[in-house]
């Protein structure tokens, strides 16, 4: 049976083949697809009972996308889609992410030079045959042909972005969760560590009726060809080629399965080591005393297993977060003082049996086996998702490629719980969705009025401003004192050598009137590769000026990466941490940024927005003063 994701994705897939199809992103068709999934996302309820006419009342739908998520739920396929698939498969459909590459040139080179795939355009490269096309020439040649070294799309390990897989991850974990006698699901792998990339799926599942679930994956739409279909493992492929792995585990076992196939393996290869210096053996089973060599197989007693909580605490460690899960010096650091391993295994402790995540890390803990106090761990405070107040690179319809008003934008916000906003619109010069200083002070009055209707939520009248070639801003000196806060991104001037990048965005840092830098690479992850310039000299300028360092939590952007937010937490860079929303329905991308932070070991106090408001106010207030 469909389900609100399966429409999502549908959808989703239209767009993208529709793009191809069209020649143009600013298509008619194409618009009215992305207008329809926005309405759909805000819609928040289930809309696969609902009939064509009671589909268009929704916000966005036409009665065409009405008609063809009918056909989905009606029949499981869309024939739009499956015409287009066959015209555009999935190797063909790869080409579109590569920088430089249009729909429009995208099917000249098709046409003229027989291209449909990754291998084939490196070979037409090779063979110097893409500058003789119209429109192109030897250095967008060179473009190209660097673009496609620098995202990865060549060799056979070729890695899915995490946009693209996230949400299929999240798909398959609700459709597993509806079977009958499924306790517990969850993905697991480099995805649940949040690596910008990832190899394959892996889905855990906890049940006693492992063949319903066996049989619900390879009947699942996403499934194309069985690769192995067993008693409790299937793996399936996509039609575009990726790999699902579906296991299903004892729920008794569920923890121990989870924190296994999580890794990394470094990560593992150290709790397994731990644990066989305290007697004790770690697998995808559970916690095992061996400490009894009379005892064997079955008879050696589960020490821990139900929940990754119970291990690391048998193991007398806080919970490490997954995405810090690397086997970068995390282990060490998660021993509670004065519980290093001896050789000689402590008696068993029984954890608390409640979610892991609920574990701090920080917090002074109690031996589980005494009274005894110990002292914290040598992990930071790591920021959670419910520390966030505010979300501070925010867009409403002002901007160009804004989708939702400012009311209903506040709305969401404080629905969510912030207490603090700032609005951020496009500066004058990002070309189409840029607004000028006139427009701006329209807005702020707009901004006003709205936040009369809430009193207990701060809005703040913003600006996203951008980066030029040389470091400069949008609207002069005096315009850009007048916004509440700012925050500065690059947009445009991808192709400049990394000094030049370095010195536009020191330049942009060291003025007075910014307070953030937005999307730092301003990447697209597996689309567009980003900036390169000398990070440890803008981390340094970003200290300096005590400017705060975003962490964008749009799954594409994922921006700064979490390697550049480990080495801002080292020099003690602030860090704040937003969804750069442009539609109501993208609040839960503070989600992922938290998790990119965490993976970065972020600790709570360097989040400027997980302050309280008056101390987030005062540091906003003396930033004209740090030159």
């Amino acid at each position: 049976m469909a389900t609100n994701r399966d429409v999502f994705a549908m959808l989703s897939e239209l767009i993208t083949l529709t793009t191809l199809e069209e020649e143009s992103p600013q298509s008619f068709k194409v618009r009215a697809y992305e207008n329809a999934k926005l309405g759909l996302e805000a819609h928040g309820e289930d809309v696969t009972g609902l009939t064509v006419t009671e589909l268009t009342k929704i916000k966005g739908v036409g009665k065409a996308t009405a008609s063809k998520i009918r056909e989905l739920v009606d029949g499981g396929t869309v024939e739009k889609v499956e015409k287009l698939r066959a015209k555009y498969p999935p190797e063909f459909v790869e080409l579109s992410r590569i920088p430089g590459i249009g729909p429009k040139t995208l099917k000249l080179i098709r046409s003229e030079l027989g291209v449909e795939n990754v291998e084939q355009l490196r070979q037409a490269i090779t063979d110097e045959k893409l500058r003789d096309l119209p429109g192109l020439g030897e250095t967008s040649e060179a473009k190209i042909a660097k673009a496609i070294d620098r995202l990865g799309l060549t060799g056979k390990d070729r890695r899915t972005p995490i946009a693209d897989a996230m949400p299929l991850a999240e798909r398959l974990v609700a459709d597993f969760a509806a079977i009958k006698g499924v306790v517990d699901v969850i993905y697991c792998g480099s995805l649940r560590r949040m690596s910008e990339t990832i190899g394959d799926i892996d889905i855990t599942v906890a049940s006693k009726k492992p063949a319903a679930v066996m049989k619900a994956a390879v009947d699942h739409t996403e499934c194309v060809d069985v690769v192995v279909n067993g008693e409790t493992k299937t793996s399936f492929l996509t039609r575009e080629g990726l790999q699902i792995d579906v296991r299903v585990v004892e729920p008794d076992q569920f923890g121990a399965a989870t924190m296994y196939f999580t890794g990394s393996k470094a990560h593992n290869i150290a709790l397994r080591q731990r644990a066989l210096d305290r007697n004790m053996l770690l697998n995808e089973y559970g916690l095992i005393d061996i400490s009894d060599e009379t005892l064997e197989g079955d008879d050696r007693p589960v020490v821990a297993s139900k929940t990754e909580a119970e291990i690391y605490a048998a193991l007398d460690m806080a919970y490490v977060e997954p995405p810090l899960r690397e086997g970068q010096g995390e282990v060490e650091a998660a021993v509670v003082t004065g519980a290093a391993a001896t050789g000689k295994k402590k008696p068993a402790k029984k954890a608390p049996a409640k979610k892991a995540s609920a574990k701090k890390a920080s917090a002074k803990k109690k031996s589980k086996s005494s009274e005894e106090e110990v002292e914290p761990t040598g992990l930071p405070e790591l920021i959670q998702r419910e520390h966030i107040h505010a979300d501070l690179h925010y867009h409403t319809a002002r901007s160009g490629d804004g989708r939702s008003s400012v009311e209903d934008m506040v709305k969401v916000a404080a629905e969510t719980g912030y207490d603090f906003l700032a609005i951020t619109d496009h500066g004058v010069d990002l070309a189409i969705n840029g607004s000028t200083a006139e427009e701006m002070l329209e807005h702020r009055d707009h901004i006003a009025r709205v936040q009369e209707e809430y009193p207990d939520v701060l809005l703040m009248w913003g600006c996203e401003l951008n980066i030029d070639g040389k470091g400069g801003l949008d609207y002069d000196d005096d315009f850009r004192a007048l916004f509440d806060y700012t925050v500065a991104s690059v947009h445009s001037h991808y192709d400049q050598k990394p000094t030049a990048q370095t010195d536009r965005l020191i330049a942009a840092i060291s003025d007075p009137t910014v307070n953030s830098i937005g999307h730092l690479s301003g990447r697209y992850i597996g689309r567009r590769p980003g900036i390169e310039f000398d990070v440890d000299a803008v981390l340094d300028a970003l200290l300096h000026f005590d400017v705060a360092l975003e962490v964008n939590g749009a799954l594409q952007r994922l921006d700064a990466a979490s390697d550049v937010v480990r080495r801002a937490v080292d020099r003690e860079v602030k860090l704040v941490i937003n969804t750069d929303s442009h539609h109501t329905s993208e609040l839960g991308r503070m989600e992922y940024g938290v998790r990119t932070a965490q993976r970065g070991w972020a600790p709570k106090d360097l989040v400027v927005n997980s302050w309280d408001r008056d101390r987030f106010l005062a540091w906003v207030a003396e930033r004209p003063s740090r030159t």
